[in-house]
C-alpha cells in the first residue's frame, strides 16, 4: 500500500514537470494547462481515482504557498495598495458570497438561504497562483500585479471565515449579526498577531543564534506550518498568520540572512512552491468523475446549468464591484485624488476579469461534513461540489485564456521607461556609493596599485552611462554598443571554464571539494551576465 502510494506521488510529480514544459512550449500559464491536463487524464480507461483529501490541502499546501507569496509580496507597494486590497479581499468577497446565496436559493430548489452563504464562502476567492501566473509574461502596470497579489493573499481568510460561519449556522440553526461580527474580528485580529508573535520568535532564532544556510532554510520551511496550525488550533485565521508572519520576515530578513542562506532557502522554496502548486492544479482536474458520480438525484444537465448560472454571477459581481471600488474613494477624498494617481478604465477591468478560483474552493467544498447533527445526510453536498467544480472550470481556463488575449486588445502595457529609469537611477547611486568609499579610504592604493584604479575605473564607467541614460531620457539604446558582444564574451569564458574543469575531473590533481567550489562560482557568474 505504500509503495503504491508512494509511486503514485512520484508519478505524479514526474508528469507535472513534463506537463510544465509542455505549457511553456504552448505559451499557456501552467494552472490553466495543468487544470485541462488534469481533466483529460482523469477520462482515460483504467486511470485510478485520486481523491483530493482538504485536509492536505488545508494543512500541507496552503501554509507554503500562502507564506512564499507573502515573502516576494513587496511589503510596501502591499501597503500603499492596502485601500483597494481590502476593498476586494473583504467587500468583494462578502457582497460575492451574499450575491451568490441569493442566487443559489432561489435557482435551485429547495436550496436553504444558509446553504447559499455556504457555497458563496466557497467560491467568493479568487487564486494567488492562477493570477500571477497568467500575468507574468504579460507587460503589465505593476499596480494591477500588486492588487492582484495582495488582493489573493487575504482573500482566503475572509472566504474561509464566511464559509465557518455559514456551516456552524446550519449545525445550529442559529444566526447571530452582531455576535458573528465580532466573532469575525477576534478570528482576524488574533489570527495576525499569532502569525506576528511567531514570526518574531522565528526572526530573534535566526537573527541571535549561530545558524547556518542549511539551518536557516529549514526553520523558514517550518514556520509556515508552526504559524498556521497554532492560530487554527485556537480557532484563528491561519491564512491571516501565515500571511502577516511571512510579510514581517519578508520585511526584516536583510537582517538575517547572509548570501549563503538567501541563495540556498531561495532554490529550495522556489522547487517546492513549484512541485506543490503543480500537484494542486493537476489534482483539480483529476476529481471531475469522482464529482460527476456523486450528483446522485441531479441531472447532469441541470447540475452544469446550475454551475454556470454561479459562475456569471461571481464573474459579474466582481466586474460591478471593481469600477465604484476604484472610482468611488476619489470622489469622496480629497487626499485620495491628491495622492493617488486615477486609474484608468482598460486597468480597472483587466482588475475585474483576473477573479480566477482555484484550489481553496475546492477544499473547501471537499471539506463540507457528509452528515449533519443527528445523522442527516448534508443537503446537496454533491451539488456543492460540482458547482464549486464549474466555476474553477469557468474562471481558471476561459478568463485565464482570455485574459492575455484582453490586456493585447485593450493595448494595456506597463511604462518600461519608468521602470528602466529607476534601474539606472538605483544603479547610479549604488556606483557613486562605492566611488565614495573607494576615494575616502583607498585614495593611495588607487594612485599606485593597477587593480585598485582598474576597479575604480570600472565603477566611473558604470556611473558615467547611468548618468547620461537618465539625464537624456534615452531608452532606445540601454547600453553601449561594446555591451551585448563583451556579455557574450563573458559567457563564453564561462563556459571554456566549465570545460577545463571537467576534464580535471578525470584526474587526481584537485580535490572533488575544490572543483565544485569552483563550479559554485561559475554559476554564480552566469547568472550575473545573463541578467
Amino acid at each position: 500500500m505504500l509503495k503504491d502510494s508512494l509511486l503514485l506521488i512520484i508519478s505524479l510529480l514526474f508528469v507535472v514537470s513534463m506537463l510544465a514544459m509542455l505549457s511553456d512550449k504552448l505559451r499557456i500559464s501552467y494552472p490553466i494547462f495543468l487544470v485541462m491536463a488534469g481533466l483529460g487524464i482523469s477520462i482515460i480507461p483504467g486511470i485510478p481515482q485520486i481523491r483530493l483529501d482538504p485536509n492536505i490541502v488545508f494543512i500541507i499546501f496552503l501554509p507554503p504557498l500562502l507564506y512564499s507569496a507573502a515573502w516576494y509580496t513587496p511589503w510596501h507597494e502591499f501597503w500603499q495598495m492596502r485601500r483597494p486590497i481590502g476593498l476586494l479581499a473583504f467587500g468583494l468577497v462578502l457582497l460575492t458570497a451574499t450575491a451568490t446565496a441569493y442566487a443559489a436559493h432561489y435557482l435551485i430548489p429547495d436550496f436553504p438561504l444558509a446553504l447559499g452563504f455556504l457555497l458563496g464562502g466557497i467560491v467568493s476567492p479568487p487564486d494567488a497562483v492562477a493570477a500571477t501566473s497568467v500575468l507574468e509574461n504579460l507587460k503589465v502596470p505593476k499596480r494591477i500585479v500588486t492588487i492582484l497579489e495582495g488582493e489573493s493573499l487575504v482573500n482566503d481568510a475572509s472566504s474561509l471565515i464566511i464559509y465557518r460561519f455559514a456551516l456552524a449556522a446550519l449545525f445550529t440553526g442559529k444566526f447571530i449579526v452582531w455576535k458573528a461580527g465580532l466573532d469575525f474580528l477576534l478570528v482576524v485580529f488574533m489570527g495576525i498577531l499569532t502569525g506576528l508573535v511567531i514570526a518574531h520568535i522565528v526572526y530573534a532564532i535566526h537573527r541571535w543564534l549561530p545558524t547556518t544556510a542549511t539551518i536557516d532554510t529549514a526553520i523558514t520551511l517550518i514556520s509556515p506550518y508552526l504559524m498556521y496550525i497554532t492560530a487554527e488550533h485556537f480557532h484563528y485565521s491561519g491564512v491571516l498568520a501565515v500571511v502577516s508572519g511571512g510579510l514581517f520576515l519578508s520585511w526584516r530578513s536583510h537582517d538575517v540572512f547572509n548570501y549563503s542562506s538567501r541563495l540556498q532557502s531561495m532554490s529550495v522554496w522556489n522547487v517546492i512552491v513549484f512541485l506543490l502548486n503543480g500537484v494542486v492544479f493537476i489534482l483539480i482536474g483529476l476529481q471531475l468523475p469522482g464529482i460527476v458520480r456523486g450528483l446522485g438525484e441531479y441531472s447532469l444537465r441541470a447540475a452544469i446549468g446550475y454551475g454556470f448560472a454561479i459562475s456569471l454571477v461571481a464573474i459579474l459581481v466582481r466586474l460591478a464591484w471593481v469600477y465604484p471600488g476604484a472610482y468611488l474613494p476619489r470622489l469622496l477624498s480629497k487626499r485620495i485624488r491628491r495622492t493617488e494617481t486615477r486609474p484608468g478604465q482598460k486597468l480597472v477591468f483587466i482588475t475585474g476579469w483576473a477573479g480566477m478560483r482555484g484550489v481553496v474552493s475546492l477544499a473547501s467544498a471537499l471539506a463540507i461534513p457528509i452528515t449533519l447533527a443527528g445523522e442527516d445526510a448534508f443537503p446537496h453536498r454533491n451539488l456543492i461540489l460540482f458547482i464549486t467544480f464549474i466555476v474553477i472550470l469557468v474562471t481558471l481556463v476561459f478568463q485565464g485564456l482570455t485574459l492575455p488575449l484582453i490586456i493585447r486588445w485593450l493595448g494595456v502595457e506597463a511604462d518600461d521607461n519608468e521602470e528602466e529609469q529607476k534601474h539606472l537611477s538605483l544603479r547610479l547611486r549604488l556606483a557613486r556609493t562605492v566611488l565614495q568609499h573607494i576615494e575616502t579610504q583607498y585614495e593611495q592604493e588607487v594612485t599606485s596599485i593597477e587593480p585598485f584604479r582598474q576597479l575604480k575605473a570600472r565603477y566611473e564607467r558604470i556611473a558615467d552611462v547611468a548618468g547620461r541614460q537618465i539625464g537624456t531620457g534615452d531608452q532606445q539604446e540601454k547600453e553601449p554598443d561594446f555591451m551585448p558582444v563583451f556579455r557574450k564574451l563573458l559567457l563564453e569564458l564561462v563556459q571554456i571554464q566549465r570545460q577545463e574543469l571537467s576534464l580535471l575531473r578525470n584526474g587526481d590533481e584537485y580535490s572533488d571539494e575544490l572543483l565544485r567550489s569552483k563550479e559554485f562560482e561559475l554559476d554564480l557568474e552566469e547568472a550575473r551576465y545573463n541578467r
